[in-house]
């Protein structure tokens, strides 16, 4: 679990301007609860922070948040785990709902974000345009770090096999999970990434651009109010802000794409 920390490279009386978020708070019906606690797909992390900040700063409610992989969201869960707000990918929420474990009159699209490729700040950026030069850049890479757990990591895994490269990069490959994979790449672990775009609007990481349309893969993520939720009107009014378009600035500057893919 991480408590909320003051804001990183979103200014927080930007935030403000953008969100108009003292609107949305009042008329979520938002209250003074004592904490509420989240369990959030990685790709949201900075999402979630930036939005959790400003929520925390009008309502006083503290927010307590797990940040893991999307399928970890589920296992979490599954195992016993009890959270007020569940965010993760959209396959993930759907089925915990059908399990009777979230609130499924609490469902809300929030976004979607392509597979894109990352490299070291300053490092020159490979060109991704089409498949042959993706491949290309695949294959003279030294490292390529992709997630373990997630979904993004799943397709990047079929798309070398899909290419046919599979065997020339197993040796190349660095499988890393979801607290430290925004850390590959600046700590040097690996040259290139290959994931969910958000996820490389980290520092010390440049953004290359998403991989070729033929082989894109949109990751659609969803929230709901878990089924034990200590307080329902608080947790709805935190979905209400995440899915609104008052956050989609915060939204686009992490890389995520408000709404779900047309």
């Amino acid at each position: 679990m991480c408590y909320f920390k003051p804001m990183g490279h979103i200014m927080r009386n930007s935030i403000l301007a953008a969100l108009g978020l003292a609107a949305v708070i009042a008329s979520g019906s938002a209250t003074h609860a004592t904490e509420l606690k989240l369990i959030v797909a990685t790709p949201l992390t900075n999402v979630v922070r930036d939005l959790g900040n400003e929520f925390e700063r009008s309502t006083g409610t503290r927010l307590i948040a797990k940040f893991v992989s999307g399928p970890i969201v589920k296992q979490e869960i599954d195992a016993g785990g009890q959270y007020d707000v569940v965010i993760s990918i959209t396959p993930v929420i759907d089925a915990l709902i059908r399990e009777g474990k979230l609130r499924a009159d609490t469902r809300a699209d929030v976004a979607h974000a392509v597979v894109g490729v990352g490299v070291r700040s300053g490092a020159a950026k490979p060109d991704i345009t089409t498949v042959e030069a993706f491949t290309k850049a695949l294959l003279e890479a030294k490292r390529v770090a992709h997630s373990a757990t997630g979904v993004s990591g799943d397709h990047f895994r079929s798309i070398i096999q899909r290419l046919k490269i599979a065997d020339q990069m197993q040796p190349k490959l660095r499988p890393m999970p979801a607290d430290t994979i925004a850390q590959a790449v600046p700590s040097g672990q690996a040259d290139m990434i290959v994931v969910t775009a958000s996820v490389i609007m980290a520092p010390g990481m440049d953004y290359v651009g998403p991989i070729p349309a033929e082989l894109q893969f949109y990751n659609t993520f969803a929230a709901a109010v878990g089924s034990h939720v200590k307080d329902e009107a608080t947790a709805r009014s935190f979905l209400k802000l995440l899915s609104s378009a008052q956050a989609f600035p915060v939204l686009k500057a992490h890389g995520m794409i408000p709404g779900l893919p047309n």
